[in-house]
């Protein structure tokens, strides 16, 4: 098991609240965390069709089974009704913190729930895929170019052939979790839409373009990526844009979050592929962000992040806010040259960055001048930027 940078958030959060969610995707890690955070715990899975239909029978007795231990309820989507009874249980014993623990993997079912019976009550945790820090931790510590390509999913990134994992878990998402959440859609048509997002990794999102391709309405491409968002297999991008007396791009980037199912939707299988395929340099870029953005959800839960593009071709990979300051970071695959320098330099301004990074393949740590500095990516598992 690796050490998950989420434990602390998790064990704030229910000293803090009755109840915390654990939101993120099958197979993640969620259930793993939240038993070794509370081995006391009764666990229940609520995709078990006897213990489901027990819960659906009469959810509040099925829950004061909890009564002075704690419950982890895992899938919680699959009984909608256990919200319900979950704000009833709470509110006999309001003073009593971190009695139930939410597991979910379908974002629009829990998010509902929670907002519509437990608002005030419940605390969120957002788990991701293992960033690198976590991957390098354990009994079988992985690095982060092996991270890289098998991506962050504990059990692919143990497996001996990834491939083959990932190829189970994307059919097991597409022709099983999606029909049970009420997305009535061919496995066949999405899968095809999924590769073409990952072809397109990093690009600015055109429904029409994507709609035309596929012989379908720009709403029914617009729907189905809604969907891949909310299962936490892509990430959509939103540009961060003010009156700067530019034309900037407003349309937002989107990405294959997980580097590892992008290179399986690519058939990328070892490193040489990797190093010779022509996404190399976008698939290293998605993966130096998401790991960025790992570390950022627990270290600054309330930052923000955008990415910045003009007209003209000038841009900031990302851009986090977290309130008091502002960082521009750029991601290279080699040192940056002095025509990045400068365009980083000019950007910062504009996005009003106090600081500004690279981060690429190289070692170490050096300052570039003007509140910029190049960071090695291994360098920036120590905390920075």
């Amino acid at each position: 098991m690796h050490d998950r940078l989420a434990s602390s958030r998790l064990l704030d959060l229910a000293a803090r609240f009755p109840a915390v969610a654990v939101l993120g995707a099958r197979q993640v890690g969620k259930t793993t965390l939240a038993r070794s955070a509370f081995p006391g715990f009764v666990y229940v899975d609520l995709e078990d069709p006897l213990t489901a239909q027990r819960f659906a029978d009469d959810p509040r007795f099925a829950l004061d089974a909890a009564v002075g231990t704690g419950m982890i309820l895992d899938e919680a989507q699959a009984v909608p009704s256990v919200f319900a009874a979950l704000r009833g249980a709470i509110d006999a014993d309001r003073r009593r913190n971190g009695r139930f623990i939410v597991l979910g993997s379908a974002q629009p079912s829990l998010v509902r729930g929670i907002s519509e019976s437990l608002a005030g009550r419940i605390g969120i945790v957002e788990l991701d895929p293992l960033a690198a820090c976590e991957a390098a931790t354990g009994p079988a510590p992985r690095g982060w170019r092996e991270l890289w390509l098998k991506g962050g999913f504990p059990d692919a990134l143990d497996a001996d052939v990834h491939r083959d994992w990932w190829e189970a878990y994307l059919r097991t998402v597409l022709e099983r979790d999606l029909p049970q959440y009420g997305i009535a859609a061919d496995p066949v048509f999405l899968r095809r839409l999924l590769t073409m997002l990952a072809h397109q990794q990093g690009g600015l999102f055109n429904a029409s373009a994507l709609a035309n391709s596929l012989g379908v309405s720009y709403h029914t491409v617009q729907r189905h990526v809604e969907t891949f968002e909310a299962v936490f297999l892509v990430r959509r991008h939103l540009p961060y844009f003010r009156h700067v007396g530019k034309r900037l791009t407003k349309a937002p980037r989107l990405c294959v979050r997980d580097s590892g199912l992008l290179h399986h939707l690519l058939a990328i299988g070892s490193q040489d592929e990797l190093a010779n395929h022509p996404v190399r340099g976008v698939s290293w870029q998605g993966f130096v962000i998401e790991d960025l953005l790992r570390r950022e959800r627990v270290a600054h839960p309330a930052s923000q992040a955008w990415f910045w593009r003009t007209a003209a071709g000038a841009e900031v990979d990302l851009l986090l806010d977290r309130g008091s300051s502002r960082i521009a970071i750029e991601v290279k695959s080699g040192r940056p040259n002095g025509q990045a320098l400068r365009t980083l330099r000019g950007a910062m301004p504009d996005v009003e960055a106090s600081r500004g990074w690279f981060i690429d393949q190289a070692g170490g740590i050096e300052a570039l001048g003007g509140g910029i500095a190049r960071a090695g990516f291994e360098a920036t598992q120590n905390g920075t930027p």
